[in-house]
């Protein structure tokens, strides 16, 4: 049986002005599965991962080819509502970057200015799930009015984590989620997502081989804006079909 394919990612090409940093990528993202991809600085996998919420849309010059299917509709079309398409498709960014206001208001901001719970106390079951989610409740519920940014680099990354799931995206994309956190930090995060897999689709960009053979289920390999190879995470590390693929994973390159 064919798995379901949540994302469909077809003929995807992609410019910077007149320099084109993605080459016909054709992939499919399966539900409720981590993906990572991988590959070396400027492959182009960081470029490909804010494709899937319009972050690109952005940047001046960048321009798009191909499609990219969220259960059948192309997220390029003219009628697609890019607001909406953020709270379907979550982001966590390499560096936290909490909101400068207290726990609670971070992750209760974008559920109160999306109109998703009234105040009292269906936000703060919100907050308090959110939060619980992220695996942060123990440590920050007796200081829910304290500033989110006085957080230790994990526990503000866990917090940027419950802020995205609480507009109960569909699918959560994250840009290095663990690049500038301690190992410790990293660990945390690490078995977060594993927990998230099971109520959300997950996309990782890693430079880290180690970790998205720890946490992920397929792997997508870049070279160069080019999609070399992808498959399960196993099979990937273990017996690559591609050259440059083990090449990349036994360190003889990038």
């Amino acid at each position: 049986m064919t798995p379901a394919k949540h994302i469909s990612i077809r003929n995807l090409d992609l410019w910077y002005h007149k320099s084109q940093a993605l080459h016909d990528v054709h992939l499919n993202i399966e539900c409720n599965k981590v993906t990572a991809f991988i590959g070396p600085s400027g492959c182009g996998k960081s470029t490909l991962l804010r494709c899937l919420n319009r972050m690109n849309d952005r940047i001046p010059n960048c321009h798009i080819d191909g499609d990219i299917l969220l259960d059948d509709k192309n997220i390029y079309d003219a009628d697609i509502d890019v607001v909406q398409l953020r709270t379907r498709v979550g982001m966590v960014f390499q560096k936290p970057n909490p909101f400068p206001k207290s726990i609670y208001e971070n992750v209760a901001y974008a559920p109160r200015i999306h109109g998703l719970v009234g105040d009292g106390a269906p936000m703060d079951t919100l907050v308090e799930e959110s939060l619980k989610r992220a695996g942060l409740w123990k440590e920050v519920k007796d200081k829910l009015q304290e500033p989110g940014t006085a957080l230790s680099g994990g526990q503000q990354q866990r917090l940027c984590i419950a802020r995205t799931i609480a507009v109960k995206p569909e699918i959560i994309l994250m840009d290095e989620p663990c690049s500038a956190l301690d190992p410790i930090a990293t660990a945390k995060i690490e078995e977060l997502i594993d927990e998230l897999k099971k109520e959300f689709t997950i996309i990782i960009v890693t430079h880290s081989m180690q970790q998205a053979a720890r946490v992920s289920d397929n792997t997508a390999f870049f070279y160069m804006g080019k999609l070399i190879e992808f498959g399960n995470t196993k099979a990937i590390f273990t017996q690559p079909k591609q050259q440059q693929t083990e090449d990349y994973i036994t360190g003889r390159f990038g």
